[in-house]
């Protein structure tokens, strides 16, 4: 039972010594802001702006990396309702429909439920329903932090198609 309560008093002890404040890092300087993290009310977004060209009049910009999920190169205002029985966006882009609208169809890993490797018939996958999880509207923005990253394509058809399915074990042994 001692040794319980020692142990017991040793762990509170470190509780408390790694919250107190000594030597921790100022409100001021955590993230980009560079603002105290409780205060909302002197948050300013830099200026940015959404495209506003209708789908199909608009201009793709290259994928951040390879399979990276592209960005949503049209307006979206009203589409964003999305849920798994009302999804504006497959009415353009689902496979079977997007050739005739001229739209890009989803790609093979969304008709496909990965937990269970199984392709789906009739619509995608239950967990690629929701499409701005993952894609984002194209915005001109200034970034917040400098950076030099280039991607590296491992062929040109990569900076504007996915190929994720095709190399999705690539390199598993």
């Amino acid at each position: 039972m001692k040794l319980k309560l020692l142990a017991l008093a040793a762990i509170t002890g470190l509780f408390v010594a790694c919250s107190s404040d000594a030597g921790g890092i100022s409100d001021n300087a955590l993230g980009l802001r560079k603002i105290p993290v409780q205060d909302e009310k002197d948050v300013h977004l830099n200026d940015y702006q959404y495209t506003t060209s209708p789908a199909g009049e608009s201009q793709k910009i290259q994928r951040s990396y390879e399979n990276a999920p592209p960005l949503i190169p049209h307006d979206i205002e009203g589409m964003t309702d999305i849920t798994q029985d009302n999804n504006t966006c497959l009415s353009c882009h689902a496979p079977d429909v997007a050739k005739s609208v001229g739209a890009t169809p989803v790609p093979k890993s969304h008709t496909i439920d990965l937990r269970h490797d199984k392709a789906i018939k009739d619509g995608i996958s239950d967990s690629r329903y929701n499409c701005t999880q993952c894609h984002v509207p194209q915005a001109k923005a200034k970034p917040l932090v400098p950076n030099n990253f280039k991607p590296d394509f491992t062929h040109e058809g990569a900076k504007s198609s996915s190929d994720l399915m095709d190399v999705i074990n690539e390199g598993v042994h």
